[in-house]
């Protein structure tokens, strides 16, 4: 049970660093886009698309460095080409749901492009999750570690019957 449990905190605290990278990141790509919406001539998923590649390179830094620093690093080319081709999945999502919301609907105020670039984000960050935990930043197999007391009652459970001492455990 508390193997279990332990993957569970592992779990919950690979999740809030990659919530930390990735709120950092939600940071710059809004600030990129909405500076570019309001300075630029830019039409507004094409300075959005930039804005999302500008918060893709940040965040590959903070999931390298900080949230993923104790994954494998011995395939670094592996694993920039997979992050960027799955970050490329994330940016069609992103920018996709802004340009449905656009050019479909025909919402663009600048309230209307932030709500539908948060949904855009949203469903984008999930496919990231569980792409770059699992394709990208792999964890490095563990380490088989049999303690004294798991080692003793496996003994016990192999030994002949008369052998056992009584009240031993078996399996």
């Amino acid at each position: 049970m508390e193997q279990g449990s332990s993957g569970l905190r592992r779990l919950t605290q690979e999740i809030a660093k990659f919530g930390a990278v990735g709120a950092l990141g939600t940071v710059v790509n809004f600030g990129v886009s909405n500076l570019l919406w309001h300075v630029t001539s830019l039409q507004a998923v094409r300075a959005n698309v930039i804005a999302t590649v500008v918060a893709i390179g940040v965040n590959y830094l903070g999931f390298r460095y900080f949230t993923y620093r104790d994954r494998d690093k011995s395939a670094r080319t592996r694993e920039l080409t997979l992050f960027l081709a799955f970050s490329l999945v994330g940016l069609v999502i992103e920018n996709g749901v802004l340009y449905a919301a656009i050019y479909g609907f025909g919402w663009d105020s600048s309230l209307q492009r932030n709500i539908f670039k948060v949904v855009g984000i949203g469903l984008g960050t999930l496919f990231r999750f569980w792409s770059y935990r699992t394709w990208v930043f792999k964890a490095l197999p563990a380490p088989e570690a049999v303690t004294d007391a798991d080692a003793f009652l496996d003994a016990g459970a192999s030994a002949p019957l008369g052998r056992r001492k009584a009240g031993q455990r078996v399996g």
